[in-house]
């Protein structure tokens, strides 16, 4: 028998009495989900997942009885959040999926622990845990799962994925963070069998589990076999064969320079350097406008050469972004440490020296600046002196 191991979040405020709210000491209310896996790995987690018998108003009830703020956050669903000090838990009542449809699901309340399991995606998130005695309860062996590093679908793969489409991306991203070895192989013919179901789902959830994928330390073999494989293609055909190549390049630049991984970044290595395409699969992703801007400018060129003035005209973000895809580890590093400086004058000093206030100083001081950008970033003395140069020569 397993027993849930030891964990800082044991103690967080307002935790224990939350739980003896709940009944768990009487096997109403456990833990279960990511929370439970990502504890056995050894993974921090802020995030403490329940899950109960109890009926939804039952555990609003319980929640406001024992002094905390109660949110019924999708409580169609049966899930309310409780707002401890040490921060929110969520709880949903124990569920049975009455009909899907691939996007959502009709459901009606369980006392059924394994049922509640059983409509999960993967054997590793049908963990459930009884907070007092830490007993692990495995419905589906994904300990075994677990400890192997295989991620596999519960039951039949394709009911699954026709249960909520989305899974297919998720089986994805969650052998690229879990998974060792090959993928499993009933799970990858079900994701490629089913991989135009995609087009069913909105581009908001796409995008977000896309984001999430490349988001991790290294998706680059994930996503050379899920483009191989054609997952992408109903959602994103612009990604070529051998777009993956370029996702590489770019990761081995990111660790090459010892700098974080960026989704956005790259996704952009996915993507054609064409403005208008970008900027299509931008909106088609429904991305926020920042989020589009950054995917734009990231396919602009980068002249290491003149990184700091990159980096000063359109930001260190955008710098990096640029470094990297081109495979430029050491500039970017470089820029990556780099304190970008602000014009050591402003407009004030130059109608001091004798411009007139309007138009022409706006227009002097943006030459100056080119010239203080040319030369390096000079001090104040310099850059006043270049100012006196440029207003001499108007």
């Amino acid at each position: 028998m397993t027993h849930f191991p030891d964990a800082a979040w044991i103690d967080h405020a307002g935790l224990k009495t939350l739980l003896d709210a709940l009944e768990a000491d009487q096997g109403k209310t456990r833990f279960v989900g990511g929370f439970v896996r990502d504890t056995l790995l050894g993974i921090t987690t802020a995030d403490i997942d329940c899950a109960t018998s109890l009926a939804p108003q039952v555990v609003l009830e319980r929640i406001t009885g024992a002094g905390f703020k109660a949110v019924p956050t999708g409580i169609a669903h049966g899930t309310v959040t409780a707002i401890l000090p040490s921060g929110p838990v969520e709880i949903t009542t124990l569920r049975r999926d009455v009909t899907t449809d691939g996007r959502r699901a009709t459901i009606a309340y369980t006392d059924d622990w394994r049922e509640d399991a059983g409509r999960r995606d993967f054997t590793i998130n049908a963990l459930s845990v009884e907070p007092g005695g830490g007993i692990v309860h495995d419905y589906f062996d994904g300990l075994a799962d677990l400890a192997a590093g295989h991620v596999r679908f519960i039951g039949d793969p394709a009911e699954r994925i026709a249960e909520d489409h989305l899974r297919i991306l998720r089986f994805f991203r969650f052998h690229a963070r879990f998974g060792r070895g090959d993928p499993d192989d009933e799970a990858l013919a079900a994701c490629a069998a089913r991989a135009n179901d995609l087009m069913a789902l909105s581009r908001e959830r796409i995008a977000d589990e896309l984001i999430k994928l490349l988001g991790l330390d290294d998706p680059s073999p994930t996503i050379m076999r899920m483009v191989f494989l054609g997952i992408l293609r109903p959602v994103l055909p612009e990604i070529s064969i051998d777009a993956p190549s370029r996702l590489t390049a770019l990761v081995n630049a990111e660790q090459a320079a010892e700098i974080p991984p960026a989704a956005l970044r790259r996704l952009s290595a996915l993507l054609p350097a064409n403005i208008d395409v970008v900027q299509a699969i931008g909106a088609r992703l429904k991305l926020s406008n920042a989020a589009r801007k950054r995917l734009a400018q990231a396919i602009g060129p980068a002249d290491s050469t003149d990184a700091r003035a990159l980096a000063y005209r359109i930001g260190r973000e955008g710098a990096l972004d640029r470094l990297l895809l081109a495979g430029e580890a050491a500039t970017a590093r470089e820029i990556s440490q780099w304190e970008i400086p602000s014009l050591p004058i402003s407009g004030g000093a130059l109608v001091a020296g004798g411009i007139k206030a309007g138009p022409a100083v706006a227009a002097a001081l943006k030459a100056v600046e080119n010239q203080w950008i040319a030369e390096g970033f000079p001090g104040r003395d310099r850059t006043l002196a270049i100012a006196d140069e440029i207003m001499r020569a108007s």
